[in-house]
Order: C-alpha cells, then structure tokens, then sequence
C-alpha cells in the first residue's frame, strides 16, 4: 500500500535533523506545513500503508506530488519557522492550531465595513486577516490592549456595536481612547479602515519605530518624575518586545536580505537560499549543479548572483536591501553596483559576520551541505548513471572490458607513525563494505613505500593457484586506484609487476585537479567534468581516503587507551577524558603537569603517574 505513493522520499535521504517540511500539490500548493525534532522518525510516519493513516492525513498524502524539508538547529526554530509559513501559505490542511487553545492568532475582520480587532483561536472567519499564531496569550492581550492606545480601532463585539449605535451612546472603550468610536461616528469609516489597516500593517511587518517612541515616552515620564505612567509605558514596552520577540529565523529588526548557503565539492555545488522579508522567512530556494570547470567559492558567488539577479532572472525585480553571501567574490565592488542599479537603491553585499543573520547562514550551509549529499546519493543510486560511468571509463581509459570491480588504495598516518592503508571495493559502481580491509603499516620510507607494501599484501591473494574462489578478498578487480599522482601510481605499477600480476589497469587520482596518473606517463588524462565516469572515480577516492582516516584515528585511540590502562586509578572515563583533552599519545607527552591535572577527574597525583607510565614507554 505505501508503494501507491510515488514520491515517497528514501529513508536514508531524509536528514535526522530538527526542520520543517512541507507537502505540496501537482500546482506547487502548499497542502501541509509540519515540524519535526527529528525529520526523518517524521516523515516515515506518513509513508505507512495508506490503510493504516487517518483519513485526514490520508487524503493530504495522496492530494500531494512531492515533500520538501529545510534543516534548522533547535525544535523552538523549526516551531518558529512553522509559524512563519503556516501564515505565509495558509495551508488546507493545517488544521492542528484550530482548536488548540495553545496557539491564539490576532485576528481583523478588514473586510467589514467597520472593521474589528480581536484575539481567537478560530481560524473559520470569512474575511479575517490572521496574525500568529503566538505562544503566549498574555502577551497578545496585552499588547493589543496598548496598540489600541495607538491605533484604536473597534475591538468590541457585533452586538455591543450594535446596541451603541443604536443608543448613539458609546462604550467604556472610548471614554478611555481604546477606540475611536465609529459606532457613533466620532470618526468617519473610511477613517476607520485607515486606521485598522496601519494596525494591521505594523502587525504584519513587526515595526519598532513605535517600540522606540514608548522608550522614549517612559523616559520623558520618568524624568518628569511621573513614574506611575512611566510604569504603565514600561510594562506595555514588555509585552510589545514579548511579542515581537523572535529566533534566529525570525529576525528582530525589518531586515530585508537574500542570504545564500553554499556546499560544493570538486565536482558538484549546492546552493541554499533564504529570502528574509521584513524580518521573516518568507521562502527558501535550492539548486545543485555540476561544475563545469573548476571553481572555487569566490567564483560559485558570482556566477550564482547573475543567475539570481540578472536580466530575465526569477528574481530581477526583487533585489534586497542585503545579499550575505559565505564568501565574497573577487570583483565584489562591480557587482555590488551593478545589484544596486538593478534595485534602483543601495545594496550590501557582505559576509554575515555575527549574531541571527551569521546563525541562519550556517542554517543556510547545513541545507546546502544536505542537498549536495542527497544529490550525490541519488546520482549513486542511478542505475543508469552507474551504467554510464562504467562504460566511460571502458572508454577513457582504454580498457578491454567494464571495470566492475574497482579497488582503492589510501594511506593516513599522523607524522609518519601509527600508519594505516586502505582498500575499499565497489562493485558494478556501488560500495561493497563487507570487503573493505585496511592495512597496518610498521614501518615505512614515505607513502609511496606504504602502497607498494600495502598493494604486495593485498595482490598476493591474486597468484595464479593460490586463487580461493570462495573468498571474496580472491576476486580480480578491473581496476585498481591509489589516492595521488605519478609517484603513487608507479608505485602500485612496481607493485603488480613483482607480484607476477599482468594486464590489470590502475591509475592513480590527484585530488586537486582530479587528474588520472597512468604508469610511466609524463601526462595525466583529463576526464570532461561533469561526467559519470568521474564522479565515480571521486566517491570511489573519497570513500579510501575516509575509512583509512577513520582506520588511523581508531588505532591511535586503541593505543593511547592500551597505555593509560595500566595506570592505577584512571578508568574508562578518565581515559576518555584525556583523549578529548589531547587526542594523541604524543600530544599527551609533550603535555606539562599542570595541562593534565586540568583534564576533569585529573588531579595533580593522577598526572605525575600519567607521565611517568608515558615516560617509560
């Protein structure tokens, strides 16, 4: 039954982080906003047999065509953001808030001849415009009670209208100038709209110029020693700043800025946008692209604010007082003017620096960061995108068949000790982690030396009659890879030959143009960017180069734990302890008396015993 929806997001694609997701429609309508501590426990919740779901929830899963999420830091974030586009896109079937007395929204009936303001947790009104909803009621109240001071528009119900307009008497509320009295026409209604209307735009937009007139109000009253209006001015500038209060997602002044978050590797770029609109979130925006040629941040920058910007752009006429970019481009001073032509005024173009805007733009990078390893992780999943790059390399690399069994090769070490080699294998272009090895070193010249040993051990599974064709470790790769350049590569050629191997490719792949070494070539191969052939070639180095840093640093806290075991009165938490504090048996070392009996648990006895056992050793 979870098979009839087609959209359904793979688990392993949706992050475990807090964030906000949102289900849309085959129009790109927002059916359903939600919140989540954790994405992806969420989100699966919606995919169980369609037997199994409330009808409600039903008929909104299989209304909709596709399901989004954005990444944020806390729980209270993704509430907050939650809020934001619950008002920003009404969605049908949001309903949760409807009778839940948590949430009151603030509500005018602008489409009433005399409009009215009132606090609800009705969301049926025709007519209403809503403001919220807001998780403290009291705080609604009463700023509401000292808006009215400001703007005072009807708040009273129809049948108390009613009664006072028909005694041409007015209520309590306008003898105290909490309402202008329309109701026997004090003020005119067109009058009347206008105000509602200024009311409702200092709502909307979180304005603080009149937060700024009460401060200095309270203070005039102050010094003219009327304290008790200065104390009545002091709690209204409470409840207004209770209620204006936002999160990092939610800003406390009228900013107005497009803030990018970029991730990107050799080969690929994802991009993040936020778009903070009078102080609010009011969208986010995605893309991921292939990098054509090599690029770096600077230039991702400024690539992306012409195709954001430029002429014919989605957002040509929507330029913002602020671009915050992570970093700035090379020719920012041309680019700055030419955004502050396209919007007719000046433009910021800067890297956010601290406080909410540097908050969200590390939000901003994380939904990056995520994008461009789903995207990655869908491109691995591709059949026939594994299919392609197999065949390219068939191709690039002139070989007599498909290479469907790759193995690669990666050294890490920390100062030339505790050496540690890799071997990762991938099988028709997927990860085979069941036949990963690694290699422990004891000695070695340089990693050039480190491969050839390593590449002996390993190929000698490979002579001719010591062939066990029940073990995996025997089978025959189509290509071998070593993690660098010309060295490394003659190194693994050294290798092959002694062993007795022949006719078996491998190559060797520099990380920072990802060029192909072959054996006794002066000249790499350049694979087009952007192809399958070389994205797979980079996870294949990518996936070596990570499991022998995570071999290394394993067996360097197994070493570390090993010699501080013996020591008299140090525990597992104390050891654990130490190897947060220093990392490394050799950082430890060179550690005075002092820095150890730092170390929580560590006093100055402990760590004359710590030094001396290392001492000794």
């Amino acid at each position: 039954m979870a098979n009839e929806v087609s959209f359904r997001p793979k688990t392993s694609e949706i992050p475990t982080n807090p964030g906000v997701y949102r289900f849309l429609d085959e129009n790109g309508r927002v059916l359903y906003v939600g919140k989540a501590k954790n994405l992806r426990a969420r989100l699966s919740s919606y995919f169980a047999p369609l037997s199994t779901l409330q009808e409600k929830t039903r008929r909104m899963v299989q209304s909709a065509v596709d399901v989004n999420w954005t990444i944020v830091k806390t729980e209270f974030e993704a509430l907050q953001l939650e809020f934001t586009w619950i008002k920003e896109f009404n969605p049908p079937f949001n309903v949760r808030f409807k009778d839940d007395k948590s949430y009151p929204y603030l509500a005018i009936t602008l489409s009433d001849a005399v409009p009215r303001v009132f606090i609800t947790r009705n969301r049926e009104i025709k007519g209403a415009k809503y403001f919220g909803p807001y998780t403290q009621a009291w705080a609604v109240r009463d700023t509401l009670d000292t808006l009215l001071k400001v703007y005072p528009i009807r708040s009273c119900s129809s049948g108390v209208y009613n009664r006072a307009k028909s005694s041409n008497r007015p209520c309590l509320l306008a003898d105290i100038g909490k309402c202008s009295a329309p109701c026997v026409s004090r003020i005119s209604n067109d009058v009347h709209r206008s105000l509602a209307k200024e009311f409702a735009d200092f709502i909307q937009s979180g304005d603080e110029k009149y937060l700024e007139s009460l401060k200095i109000r309270m203070l005039n009253a102050s010094d003219s020693e009327q304290y008790e209006l200065a104390g009545r001015l002091r709690d209204d500038i409470t409840a207004l700043e209770t209620v204006l209060e936002k999160s990092t997602v939610v800003f406390t002044d009228q900013t107005d800025a497009d803030l990018f978050g970029i991730a990107d590797d050799e080969l690929a770029a994802a991009v993040s946008l936020f778009r903070v609109r009078g102080g609010r979130i009011r969208g986010v925006m995605g893309w991921v692209v292939d990098k054509e040629l090599e690029r770096d941040q600077s230039e991702l920058v400024e690539y992306l604010l012409q195709n954001v910007y430029g002429k014919d752009a989605t957002f040509a006429s929507d330029v913002p007082k602020e671009v915050l970019v992570p970093v700035m481009p090379s020719d920012s001073e041309a680019l700055t003017l030419w955004l502050s032509e396209m919007r007719g005024q000046k433009v910021d173009l800067r890297i956010p620096q601290r406080g909410d805007k540097r908050a969200l733009a590390e939000t901003a990078h994380a939904n990056a960061k995520h994008a461009l390893g789903l995207y990655k992780l869908r491109r691995t999943a591709d059949f026939t995108a594994r299919s392609e790059a197999l065949a390219e390399l068939q191709n690039y690399l002139q070989l007599e068949t498909a290479p469907l069994r790759i193995e690669c090769f990666d050294v890490s070490h920390l100062g030339g000790t505790g050496i540690v080699s890799s071997m990762v294998v991938f099988e028709d272009g997927l990860a085979k982690k069941d036949q990963y090895r690694k290699f422990n070193i004891e000695s070695s010249i340089d990693d050039t030396d480190s491969l050839y040993q390593t590449l002996r051990r390993r190929l000698k599974y490979l002579v001719e009659g010591d062939v066990d064709t029940g073990n995996k470790f025997s089978y025959k790769p189509g290509l071998l890879i070593v993690d660098g350049g010309a060295p490394q590569v003659n190194a693994a050629a050294r290798a092959l030959a002694d062993s007795g191997i022949e006719n078996m490719a491998v190559i060797g792949l520099a990380k920072r143009l990802e060029e192909i070494w072959l054996p006794n070539n002066p000249f790499p191969v350049i694979l087009p960017r952007g192809t399958e052939a070389l994205f797979l070639l980079q996870r294949v180095r990518d996936e070596a180069h990570r499991f022998a840093i995570t071999a290394q640093r394993k067996q360097r806290t197994s070493g570390i734990a090993t010699e501080l075991a013996t020591v008299e009165g140090l525990g597992d938490k104390r050891v654990a302890a130490l190897l947060r504090r220093f990392g490394s048996a050799k950082r430890l070392r060179m550690a005075t008396l002092e820095e150890i009996g730092e170390v929580a648990g560590i006093g100055p006895q402990l760590a004359a015993s710590i030094l001396a056992k290392l001492g000794s050793n």
